[in-house]
């Protein structure tokens, strides 16, 4: 009999399941990019972009895919065998 793996383990499994970084990608930067045009699409349209605006809109898709990614690793880790 093995024994059970343990939940720092099965953490680090996850992070390694193409199917939680396929998910992240999807999920992750799409909703990143939408929510960064709805924020900042009308500073860029009239050209009045400076470096905050550009922070936040390579922040946004980042920020949702770290979430995306951490919430599919969770959900991998919970539909595993324990």
């Amino acid at each position: 009999m093995t024994p059970p793996i343990s939940k720092r383990d099965l953490w680090k499994l996850s992070f390694q399941q193409r199917a939680v970084w396929l998910r992240a990608c999807k999920l992750g930067l799409t909703a990143g990019c939408v929510q960064a045009a709805v924020n900042q699409g009308d500073i860029w349209l009239h050209h009045a972009e400076n470096a905050e605006v550009i922070a936040k809109t390579i922040l946004s898709p980042v920020i949702s895919f770290a979430l995306v990614l951490v919430a599919a690793a969770e959900t991998w880790v919970q539909k595993s065998p324990k």
